[in-house]
C-alpha cells in the first residue's frame, strides 16, 4: 500500500523554496528558462519564473506577494490571488515546498 502524503496548503507565513530535484535553467536554443524535475520540463512564463526565483526559503509568501506587487505596480490583493494560487498548484505537484 502506498502511503498519502498530507497535501500541504499555502499561507502568508509559508517560506516556499524549490525542492533538491527542481532547478531552473536557461535554454539557449529556444531562449527560454526552463524549470527541470524528473522527466519532465516546465516552461514558465515571465511573471511565474519572478515567483519561483522568489522561493528561497527565507521569504514569506506575504512578502513575495509584497515584492511582485510593488515590482508590477499591481494591487496587492490581486497579486495574492494569482501567487497562493501559483504555488498551491505547483506545491500540489511537488514543484515547490511550503
Amino acid at each position: 500500500m502506498t502511503a498519502l502524503r498530507e497535501r500541504a496548503i499555502v499561507s502568508l507565513r509559508s517560506a516556499p523554496s524549490l525542492p533538491k530535484h527542481v532547478r531552473i535553467q536557461y535554454d539557449p536554443v529556444r531562449q527560454a528558462f526552463a524549470v527541470l524535475s524528473p522527466e519532465k520540463v516546465f516552461w514558465p512564463n515571465e511573471i511565474s519564473l519572478d515567483i519561483l526565483r522568489r522561493c528561497d526559503g527565507q521569504a514569506s509568501v506575504e512578502r513575495i506577494i509584497a515584492g511582485l506587487a510593488a515590482d508590477y505596480d499591481a494591487d496587492p490583493q490581486d497579486v495574492a490571488t494569482d501567487v497562493v494560487a501559483f504555488l498551491q498548484e505547483w506545491s500540489d505537484k511537488l514543484l515547490v515546498k511550503l
